[in-house]
């Protein structure tokens, strides 16, 4: 008997123009073109055919440089169709940090647009090049009639490598291979849902997980990706309507002021996937309130995006949860070393398909992995019904006067208060306490109201004894509490 195909046998967007080539794969939403299958896999091969013109490497990296724009789908595939990884970028970094990253990656070529063209031709040190009209070379010089043949491709080789967001430690480089990024698409559409008409809007950093999934999945489902290059309340809310979407990926700062500046979605839309972040449950609710299909969500850079997800269902029964784990997904909490029953609090460990090989740094691949699978780093707890709660970070555990306090129960108790939009709670050194819990907080509540809210609901050990208020929390690009900002800005 023939051993079954190690499919995909070729990158997916080969696969998906032989099957609907007419079929719509691109939008652009700010200038108003449309790409069919048929047009993308044209863009795919010209930027094979430019990237093999400058890369000997048969197995190199090409690192971009770019903000979120369609020309990330004629990139991701273009690259991967020759065989060689592509690794996006924090366009908001700091120089040295790129330049770092560069390093890290030994990047054989660097792409670009205008507006980063002078950053990337300050750090790097290979060649570089434009997806615009620009003093550097171009990348759409290829002949118009380019002939590629896609490279041979097995799930296990490396299609991507993201750095993490360093949230609470320096940015690791993550290896996502094409069988992570295919896992993670099959589980998403058992979770969501597909259908043929699916329209999935990219308003996040395509430089990040939760960016470039969309055109993974939208590829391997034949349906559209809709590219708006900046998130804006207004602005975003009419394109949901105006081109139809379906679904969307938000983080919860995006989500709440979509919900304060009066958005109600159309029929059309289906899932709004919540995540980068916690998301409080009075803007669940307010969700809920307004029909808006929230999805609370719970992924990973090294997880190539959704672990667990909550339909909107499964939300308003359950406003906390972040869902159970998706399809071939597993997730184990361990306690003090041993899987921990439901209710219990630990470390979430994470096995599956979708979970990375690895990381460049090989003593970091190391730390990371153990028996169970890749140790998260993050705290939870499973309910009675396999749903999972995400408390906080392994870190952020203070241990104040010889207590533990899980820094997410008091963060979410700090949101609770009258006039606080959000808040971040750490531990701070203090000789007399060991550490002592400190409290971040965005709104209009004072100090003296947070600290009698949290007096009136929280064991004496838990209150925070460093309270400042502030007009917004320090987030990453991707939206996440920026921690280590947090830390600074209590300190001082």
């Amino acid at each position: 008997m023939r051993e079954p195909a190690d499919w995909p046998t070729r990158d997916l967007l080969t696969h998906r123009v032989a099957a609907t080539p007419d079929r719509t794969a691109v939008v652009d939403a700010d200038g108003g073109d449309e790409w069919s299958y048929r047009t993308l896999d044209a863009a795919a091969d010209s930027v094979a055919t430019a990237v093999e013109r400058r890369c000997d490497d048969a197995a190199g990296r090409v690192a971009t440089l770019l903000d979120t724009r369609p020309a990330v789908a004629k990139l991701l595939y273009g690259v991967v169709r020759t065989g060689r990884t592509l690794a996006p970028l924090n366009v908001a970094l700091a120089s040295e940090t790129l330049r770092a990253q560069l390093g890290a990656l030994d990047a054989d070529l660097l792409v670009c647009e205008r507006e980063t063209e002078s950053l990337a031709t300050d750090i790097a040190d290979c060649p570089v090049v434009s997806v615009d009209s620009a003093a550097v070379d171009s990348l759409n010089d290829a002949p118009s009639t380019p002939d590629v043949t896609p490279t041979a491709l097995s799930r296990d080789d490396t299609a991507l490598i993201l750095f993490t967001s360093g949230t609470t430690s320096e940015p690791k480089g993550v290896r996502l291979t094409a069988g992570n990024l295919v896992a993670s698409a099959t589980a998403s559409a058992f979770r969501l849902g597909v259908v043929p008409g699916d329209r999935w809007l990219v308003c996040l950093p395509t430089y990040h997980m939760g960016g470039l999934a969309p055109f993974v999945r939208s590829v391997l489902y034949g349906t559209s990706v809709v590219v708006q290059r900046e998130f804006d309340p207004d602005a975003t809310a009419r394109v949901m309507d105006d081109h139809g979407v379906t679904g969307v990926s938000l983080v919860p700062t995006m989500c709440k002021r979509l919900v304060d500046e009066g958005w109600m979605p159309d029929d059309a839309l289906r899932s709004v996937l919540l995540g980068g972040g916690s998301a409080d449950t009075e803007l669940i609710d307010r969700c809920l309130a307004r029909d808006i299909p929230v999805c609370p969500t719970y992924g990973m850079t090294e997880t190539a995006s959704q672990i667990a997800t909550a339909l909107p269902e499964t939300a308003a029964a359950a406003r906390e949860t972040v869902g159970r784990p998706l399809v071939n997904t597993t997730v184990t909490v361990l306690a003090d070393g041993e899987p921990a029953g439901p209710g219990r609090v630990g470390e979430l460990v994470v096995s599956g398909p979708t979970v990375t090989p690895g990381y460049l740094d090989a003593d970091a691949t190391d730390d990371a992995f153990g028996e169970y699978g890749f140790h998260t780093g993050d705290r939870g707890y499973r309910d009675a019904d396999g749903r999972l709660r995400v408390v906080g970070r392994v870190d952020d555990r203070i241990v104040t006067g010889g207590e533990n306090v899980e820094a997410g129960t008091v963060a979410a108790t700090v949101r609770d208060c009258p006039g606080v939009e959000d808040a971040a709670v750490v531990g701070l050194p203090d000789e007399e306490w060991g550490q002592r819990v400190a409290a971040l907080v965005a709104g209009e509540a004072d100090a003296d109201a947070v600290l009698a809210h949290c007096r009136a609901e929280l064991a004496a050990y838990e209150v925070p004894k460093t309270i400042r208020v502030v007009g917004s929390l320090p987030r990453t690009p991707s939206g996440t509490v920026d921690r280590n900002a947090v830390r600074r800005r209590l300190s001082a």
